[in-house]
């Protein structure tokens, strides 16, 4: 096999960007001449990429997908990028894919010109995991991408949900209208409608066991708040606080939207209300601690409950007004002082 040119190269990156060129604008883009896009065309398909001829006035090509993988051609900074993405998934404990990610790693490597495995080689990650509450089960690669082409296809999802028990088909299939995959403290979750529950629920991919076939395909809903990060952080932080590590707990509303709240909140519940105001739910280890996180967001605050977190902001407040009127009185004094004269007043003469 002769070996691939730069230019090769480059005009594999230029079909891959869009779905249709002509060849008059790839001779330009390329500074070749038409014959050589002809020729360089066909030598990309004799490597096995499917390249079509598209019809027209020009004329054109187009990039499809084929039956078959052909050799993946890539530039230095795309083959380091790729190293770099699969030691992550290779390290990363709980994902199901470590194993196969080790492998493609190593076959990466094996044909890698020298230059560039010295500076993978010089690359060591590690992937630090908070510790998790419990034990992540295994992922099964396999439903991870049945999963994850339902959400893509919009399809209505059936499945069998549990502790990895086997339900024999008694129990009828759970069904959810799958919209996102995600990872949280080294787990698989789904986000998604469920259909029986009438209500937006998280599912461990590592519990799901899919019943075929998918259910019939479906218009896709809008996240509340419209941001699915925020939403499901604040998810996991509310579940966080309702496990009960916190002996005080409270609710309130801020005039904020949700999305920027999440994105400045450790732990906690954050509901979108409306565009410009959320529901937040935190916990802390004393009232006034907790009325004083709710305060940092620099807001106007609504007190949903308990009842001992409006008497902590009361609290907090007699004692901010304490504050400011002592120093207040203490810049009057100050500058009361310095208009005196230091000494008697005596008459002229």
């Amino acid at each position: 096999m002769p070996k691939t040119s730069a230019r090769l190269l480059a005009l594999l990156s230029l079909l891959q960007t869009r779905r249709d060129w002509s060849g008059t604008v790839l001779a330009e883009r390329l500074d070749i001449s038409l014959r050589t896009v002809r020729r360089d065309v066909e030598r990309l398909r004799e490597l096995g990429y499917p390249i079509a001829a598209v019809k027209g006035p020009e004329g054109g090509y187009r990039l499809r997908a084929g039956t078959e993988l052909p050799p993946l051609l890539f530039d230095d900074d795309q083959a380091v990028a790729l190293t770099v993405a699969l030691q992550i998934a290779a390290t990363t404990p709980g994902s199901g894919l470590a194993e196969s990610a080790e492998r493609a790693l190593n076959t990466v490597r094996q044909v890698m010109p020298s230059r560039l495995r010295h500076r993978v080689d010089a690359l060591d990650v590690t992937v630090v995991e908070r510790p998790a509450t419990r034990p992540a089960g295994p992922v099964d690669g396999d439903v991870l991408l049945a999963v994850s082409a339902a959400v893509r296809d919009r399809e209505i999802l059936r499945f069998d949900y549990g502790s990895g028990e086997g339900s024999g088909g008694m129990r009828p299939a759970r069904r959810a209208e799958p919209h996102h995959v995600f990872t949280w403290d080294g787990r698989w979750y789904l986000l998604a409608w469920d259909l029986d529950r009438d209500a937006w629920r998280t599912f461990r991919v590592d519990r799901m066991s899919l019943r075929t076939p998918n259910g019939p395909r479906f218009t896709r809903r809008e996240v509340p708040g419209g941001d699915v990060a925020a939403y499901v952080t604040g998810v996991f932080r509310g579940a966080d606080d309702a496990s009960g590590k916190w002996p005080c707990q409270g609710t309130v509303l801020l005039d904020l939207p949700a999305g920027t709240v999440a994105r400045h909140t450790r732990e906690g519940l954050v509901e979108q209300i409306s565009a410009g105001r959320c529901r937040l739910t935190l916990g802390s280890w004393s009232w006034p601690g907790l009325a004083a996180a709710f305060a940092r967001y620099d807001a106007d605050i609504e007190v949903v409950g308990p009842d001992e977190l409006a008497e902590a902001f009361a609290h907090l407040a007699r004692r901010f007004a304490r504050t400011a009127a002592g120093r207040i009185g203490a810049q009057a004094g100050a500058g009361d002082a310095g208009a005196r004269p230091a000494g008697p007043v005596r008459p002229p003469g």
